[in-house]
C-alpha cells in the first residue's frame, strides 16, 4: 500500500469541507452533457469548484479507494489561482489545500 493514501483521503475530506464552507458544494449533479467534456478541467462546461466536486474529486477518491497508482503528478493549485483570480484571500485555505495535495501527489512513494 502507498503511505500516502492516508493523507490524501484526509486532504480530500478537507478539500470538500472548504468547498462546502465556501458555498459552493452543490447538492446536485450538473447535466450529464456538462460532465462529458473533453475539455481539460471541463473549462467550457463547468465552473472549477464543480470540475473538482464532481470529477477530481469522486475519481481521487475511486484511486484511493480501489488502490490503485495515484498519477505520477499533480498541479491543481494553479489551475485553481487562474479559475479563482478574482476570490482573492476568500479561497486562501482551499488553494493551500489543494497545494498539499499536490505536494502529497508529487512527492515519490
Amino acid at each position: 500500500m502507498d503511505a500516502r493514501l492516508p493523507a490524501l483521503a484526509d486532504q480530500l475530506l478537507l478539500i470538500e469541507r472548504e468547498l462546502r464552507l465556501l458555498g459552493w458544494w452543490a447538492p446536485a449533479a450538473p447535466a450529464v452533457e456538462r460532465l462529458a467534456s473533453a475539455e481539460p478541467f471541463c473549462v467550457d462546461t463547468l465552473a472549477f469548484e464543480e470540475w473538482l466536486q464532481w470529477i477530481f474529486l469522486p475519481r481521487m477518491k475511486d484511486i484511493i479507494e480501489q488502490g490503485v497508482g495515484l498519477p505520477a503528478a499533480c498541479a491543481i493549485r494553479p489551475m485553481a489561482e487562474m479559475a479563482w483570480a478574482v476570490e482573492g484571500a476568500r479561497v486562501t485555505v482551499l488553494l493551500e489545500l489543494l497545494e498539499e495535495f499536490d505536494r502529497l501527489i508529487n512527492t515519490a512513494a
